[in-house]
């Protein structure tokens, strides 16, 4: 499954609107809002990669209230469970 975490930027009055627009988008597991420069955090899991260009350039642009997105797409997840099982190597 490949993770992707879009940055959206919205109009301000419309945030509440865009987030429901953008959790209802097939692909999208998580719409988080958030402080600072970004408004929206999306977390976005599909199986390959032409999914996340199909959401993030088509289905996207049709959320009212969108202004600019930032998409970053994760190589590899790093998460506390993993770095402690890592240490479990060979014990019983």
């Amino acid at each position: 499954m490949i993770t992707t975490i879009v940055l959206v930027k919205a109009e301000p009055r419309l945030i509440p609107q865009c987030a429901k627009h953008l959790a209802a988008i097939e692909g999208v597991t998580d719409v988080y809002s958030v402080s600072g420069e970004w408004d929206l955090v999306v977390l976005v899991k599909v199986p390959q990669y032409d999914d996340i260009a199909k959401i993030v350039t088509e289905q996207f642009p049709l959320v009212p209230g969108l202004v600019r997105t930032t998409t970053l797409t994760a190589f590899k997840a790093y998460s506390k469970a993993d770095l402690e099982q890592g240490w479990d190597v060979g014990s019983s």
